[in-house]
């Protein structure tokens, strides 16, 4: 609200300098007193000319003052028009994203080449974990769907950190091994031997989230894979050092073992913070243009 409103008094202030009647009397007032007192008849002329030219050209100035201040709530209403489409495609994309990660889980393809176009997609396998192997993507906290719907786009964290475990997985049906994000485990329990019930070698079925390989963002810290500290999903080099196929799922929240890393750690949760910025344009809009047509139209000294 503090940019809307020093936007809102320094509209005012500019309204009212550039159109302030007293400055135009005080100009008047200057010329009348400064005449010499004895002027010939080709100087009155000449100075009542060179009065009215410059009548003319403030009155065109003030002109386009006028409309060039109406810009301020053209474009604040433009901008408060591309957030309202802005928001259906936001919600547009999160019903989208929902649906795949709720829907009924379809068998792996035999091809990885498939998967490509199927993110998000909700998938069923059966193997064994090969915990030998385990990666660690970090520092992670755990999610919480409902209250990142409620805090996108803060600034804000849970406090609690830990790591996602990702272990290969020996699909023994398609005889490929994928890896596997078993979910979140607390900083404390990340080296293996501190949750030794949940490392299972018996065969298991998992089902989870089909997700693709991920970009380095700004400031994310490079991988290490020699010290196994990973900070993104890098699907070839993360396949690399396990000997598995480039081949990545989250293992849903269903799919937890007791005792193991807590599934269900695919963050689809999206900011959606439009309708507040529809407000904000909207109501700067509205201000604005008031102000334009009191002070243009109705003649009202601001």
């Amino acid at each position: 609200m503090f940019p809307l409103r020093a936007l809102l008094v320094y509209y005012n202030r500019t309204l009212f300098k550039t159109f302030n009647p007293t400055n135009v009397f005080h100009i008047k007032r200057t010329l009348h007193l400064q005449r010499p007192p004895l002027l010939r008849r080709t100087d009155v002329r000449w100075t009542g000319l060179r009065h009215s030219s410059g009548s003319v050209a403030a009155s065109g100035e003030d002109a386009f003052f006028k409309w060039f201040l109406l810009l301020i709530p053209a474009t604040t209403f433009g901008l408060g028009t591309w957030q309202v489409k802005r928001r259906q495609w936001k919600l547009q994309l999160i019903n989208e994203l929902t649906r795949l990660t709720t829907a009924e889980p379809i068998p792996l393809p035999a091809d990885p080449q498939d998967l490509s176009s199927l993110e998000y997609r909700r998938v069923r396998v059966r193997g064994r974990y090969d915990h030998a192997k385990e990666l660690y993507i970090l520092p992670r906290s755990p999610v919480d769907p409902e209250k990142e719907a409620r805090e996108a786009g803060r600034l804000s964290s849970s406090g609690e950190t830990g790591a996602n475990v990702v272990t290969p997985f020996h699909c023994t049906d398609l005889g490929i091994t994928i890896l596997v994000n078993r979910g979140y485990v607390p900083k404390q329990k990340i080296p293996p031997e501190r949750r030794t019930k949940g490392q299972v070698e018996d065969e298991v079925e998992v089902v989870g989230v089909v997700r693709l390989t991920e970009t380095r963002k700004p400031f994310v810290p490079n991988n290490d894979p020699e010290r196994n500290r990973w900070h993104y999903r890098d699907l070839e080099a993360m396949a690399d050092a396990t000997g598995a196929l480039d081949v990545f799922i989250d293992a849903d929240y269903g799919s937890t073992i007791p005792g193991g890393p807590v599934g269900g750690q695919t963050r689809v949760t999206l900011r959606n913070e439009h309708m507040q910025y529809i407000a904000t344009w909207y109501g700067l809009c509205a201000a604005t243009a008031y102000m334009w047509y009191a002070k243009f139209i109705k003649k009202i000294k601001l």
